[in-house]
């Protein structure tokens, strides 16, 4: 029999490990924003979500072949999978599409708004039931958003609405993979892989550029960096609670900041500093609160 004393000291160095593993996601997110916006300066959005595309289906392959096609191919609502995969492929082609005038940390900022957007959709399609605590932080949030895009200045551009609108459709795929909670990740990750392929073997021919062999690399290796990302992330909500690791997904404004500042040479306007602060607040409290109320009804099913 194991020592319950030993278990018990071992969850501080797993909670450390989360909070590691999630740290290093967000780095290894934000280094995949830099080469994305560096890229898209010279290939279209299409011809970069082809091959980072081809890339992450090479990684996916083993994965593929062990649940086997049939897994990943035969679902039972076919549409619902659909909707997902090209909210997955628009949200991603729309934030390469937004960085190309955007400096990276503006773009980033409005994806933060992602977990404000998510719980209103929640509130509409899924019919969650949300206390006023929810509501102000919904209210709060959208406030942080409108100063970062700052609708009467000239931040309010059409690079500002591009971003936001890709936040939104972020937002879409969160809600549709709550609806398909189920569905085995592979299949889940197979089919947003494929749709973002379809759409690059559909679109790049019209405006296709030769890479050298260090950019195919750079394409290539954001899809693997993507995955391994989306790897990190995964193991670290096994390691620790994700009340104490999500939060420290905000870190990607700061590197996003730091990055864009020695990469592009980007310093973000004080309205969207100043609503990143806000959006971020609305997000973690918003966060917290659904923590507390699945405490309260496990506490109550128990």
């Amino acid at each position: 029999m194991s020592d319950p004393k030993l278990s018990t000291d071992a969850l501080p160095d797993r909670a450390l490990a989360g909070i590691g593993l999630m740290l290093a996601a967000m780095f290894a997110f934000s280094l995949n924003d830099v080469m994305g916006k560096w890229l898209v300066a010279t290939y279209g959005v299409a011809q970069i979500l082809l091959i980072r595309s081809f890339a992450a289906a090479a990684m996916l392959a083993p994965a593929i072949s062990r649940i086997g096609w049939r897994a990943v191919v035969v679902q039972d609502r076919p549409w619902l999978h659909a909707a997902r995969a090209i909210c997955s492929t628009a949200e991603v082609a729309f934030f390469y599409w937004a960085v190309i005038y955007l400096p990276l940390a503006d773009a980033v900022a409005f994806y933060l708004a992602c977990p404000i957007f998510v719980t209103l959709f929640a509130i509409v399609f899924l019919k969650e039931q949300v206390g006023w605590r929810r509501w102000l932080a919904i209210v709060i949030g959208f406030v942080g958003v409108l100063v970062a895009v700052n609708p009467t200045g000239e931040s309010f551009t059409w690079p500002a609405l591009i971003a936001l609108s890709g936040t939104i459709l972020f937002a879409g795929l969160n809600i549709l993979t709550r609806m398909l909670a189920n569905t085995n990740e592979v299949a889940l990750v197979s089919w947003q892989v494929a749709s973002a392929l379809l759409f690059g073997l559909l679109v790049a021919p019209f405006r296709w550029v030769t890479p050298s062999l260090f950019d195919f690399a750079c394409l290539c290796l954001l899809g693997i960096v993507a995955n391994l990302a989306h790897m990190g992330v995964n193991r670290a909500l096994k390691y620790a609670p994700a009340a104490v690791v999500v939060p420290y997904q905000y870190t990607l404004i700061v590197w996003a900041v730091i990055l864009g500042y020695l990469f592009f040479g980007d310093i973000p306007r004080m309205n969207v500093f100043i609503g990143s602060l806000i959006i971020v607040a609305a997000g973690l409290y918003i966060f917290m609160r659904e923590q507390a109320r699945a405490r309260e009804r496990a506490a109550k099913a128990s």
